[in-house]
């Protein structure tokens, strides 16, 4: 093939989003491209995962348009480099590459499109250093310039950076709405696809970061196909298959959402983004920790630090767990302490009210249950709306006052049904069966009880089966366990004998030593009468 051939089909394998066939294409004729192929062959590279190419090309391209004069050209290419150097770690070449672009712009116009994309660099070096009011400057008027420029990639660049800060700043609704505003032309196809994958990735992490799991999943599944619409892609997959499993932990499909992070953790080490994965192997952590997997989880969080990933406060409720409450409690002191932006704090106060609850210090969980309240009322996302609920009604029923609880834990409970959270859920209705003992009603804390229980068999979360099972205990009528409450609400509903043992993974001869022992604690000869008692005592309700 010879290197018109090459060229035309690089352009055309381009123009189809065939990364990988459009680099191999146009990288056989580097020699040959003019400008304009050398910067199709740098983005073509970028995307799939080849940043040596991609550098090379770009580095040809900058030394063209310097040599042809041509100065802003030179200028906007030295941002990409700067950028994809910045990516990779390599901060002072980065660094070196934004300086020379500005010096080529000192004698050029002060409004021109090239100045607002080194503002990109100085705006992010702005919120590494925690200075969000000149970053925030920036941002607007990076947004401003992609308006008067007509810039599709500057204009949603400015939009989620504006966005983001603004929520950080407690500014949520005003945030949401410019990030809402910059995925338009995501959608639209407007934006060109590094910057179109960073502003989507950018505004899952923000939903993510809010709780705002329905916004969360609607430009997950954007993401998803996106990624999907161009086979030989490499950045982004892996933040995507990252975002699918927050989504799958959250509605408690467990086994899914680990597959879908050893996938992301592939990703990653495909496209050398090492610092990235830390996120992938926190959230492996958390499904571990809900397993009562405690020594993965301690792997996992402790890989996550190594990878420059926070591991709180999950590590703190691991410790917690682990019977380690000193050390739980001096996690989340330190990091009330540490963070003051409203969205850092607001993924931390859920579990720093259940950590000072068992500590217990009633005052702190009071305070950070109020604050949790406030900060919900602010943001409006139903996520955290639920986790407010159900912290003021677990500080409420530990202070003796289970009356007061109940409404404020019902409404959290309802909110994490219709957000389809079960493990959630699940947690709260054993608060409130718990509220129901504590109001001397051990029949509806024996029916709460045990749905709660069943579904945290079901997710396979080992520590709340324990702990239901130690409550259990304290209700079940006539000596009856945990598993026997099983059979006998099976036996309610009308099953048989092999349906209880389909339905709970047991033998048919387990089942029936089980009925066995039920029908001597209850003095019953026969199905109808269990279920009968099964019936008075509410042990059959299994809504």
């Amino acid at each position: 093939m010879d290197v018109v051939d090459e060229v035309v089909q690089g352009r055309a394998a381009f123009a189809r989003r065939e990364w990988a066939c459009a680099r191999d294409r146009l990288a056989a004729a580097v020699d040959g491209l003019g400008p304009d192929d050398l910067d199709a062959l740098a983005v073509a590279a970028y995307l799939c995962g080849d940043r040596e190419t991609c550098l090379s090309a770009w580095q040809r391209a900058f030394q063209a348009h310097a040599e042809a004069a041509a100065t802003l050209r030179s200028v906007r290419v030295a941002f990409w480099i700067g950028f994809v150097l910045f990516t990779a770690g390599r901060e002072a070449e980065a660094s070196g590459w934004a300086a020379r672009a500005a010096r080529l712009l000192a004698d050029e116009p002060e409004d021109t499109a090239e100045q607002a994309y080194l503002d990109i660099h100085q705006m992010f070096r702005h919120i590494h250093a925690g200075e969000v009011p000149a970053a925030l400057a920036l941002a607007t008027g990076i947004a401003d310039a992609g308006r008067r420029h007509r810039d599709a990639d500057l204009l949603v660049e400015g939009l989620v950076a504006q966005g983001r800060l603004m929520i950080y700043g407690g500014r949520v609704r005003e945030g949401l709405a410019l990030l809402d505003e910059a995925m338009l032309g995501v959608a639209e196809d407007e934006v060109s696809p590094i910057f179109a994958g960073m502003a989507i990735c950018a505004l899952i992490e923000a939903c993510q970061e809010l709780g705002d799991y329905r916004r969360m999943t609607e430009w997950t599944g954007v993401l998803t196909r996106w990624c999907d619409a161009q086979p030989d892609l490499v950045p982004f997959t892996g933040q995507c298959a990252v975002h699918r499993a927050q989504l799958l932990r959250w509605r408690g499909e467990y086994d899914a959402a680990l597959a879908e992070l050893g996938r992301a953790l592939d990703r990653y080490r495909l496209n050398g983004d090492d610092p990235a994965a830390g996120l992938a192997v926190y959230e492996r952590a958390e499904v571990l920790r809900v397993r009562g997997d405690h020594e993965g989880a301690a792997s996992a969080y402790q890989a996550a630090g190594e990878h420059g990933h926070d591991p709180q406060p999950g590590l703190a409720l691991l410790w917690l767990a682990s019977g380690r409450g000193p050390a739980a409690s001096a996690a989340v002191r330190r990091l009330l302490g540490e963070y003051a932006d409203p969205v850092h704090r607001a993924a931390l106060l859920p579990a720093a009210v259940e950590v000072l609850l068992a500590e217990p210090d009633l005052a702190a969980a009071r305070a950070a249950a109020d604050e949790l309240t406030g900060t919900a009322a602010s943001f409006g996302c139903p996520a955290l709306v639920a986790h407010a609920a159900c912290a003021d009604g677990a500080v409420s029923l530990a202070a003796g006052d289970a009356g007061v609880a109940l409404p404020s834990l019902r409404r959290g409970w309802r909110l994490w049904q219709d957000l389809g959270a079960r493990y959630d859920a699940a947690r709260v209705r054993a608060l409130i069966g718990l509220a129901f003992r504590a109001l001397g009603d051990e029949d509806s804390a024996l029916a709460e009880l045990a749905v709660a229980r069943r579904t945290f068999v079901d997710l396979g979360a080992a520590d709340d089966v324990r702990r239901l099972e130690r409550l259990l205990v304290l209700a079940l009528p006539d000596g009856l366990t945990a598993r026997e409450v099983e059979v006998l609400r099976l036996v309610a509903q009308g099953s048989t004998n092999l349906q209880i043992a389909r339905n709970l993974f047991l033998s048919e001869k387990t089942v029936a030593r089980h009925l066995s022992n039920i029908f001597g604690k209850i003095g019953v000869s026969s199905r109808t009468a269990a279920a009968a008692y099964a019936f008075e005592h509410r042990l059959a309700d299994s809504s």
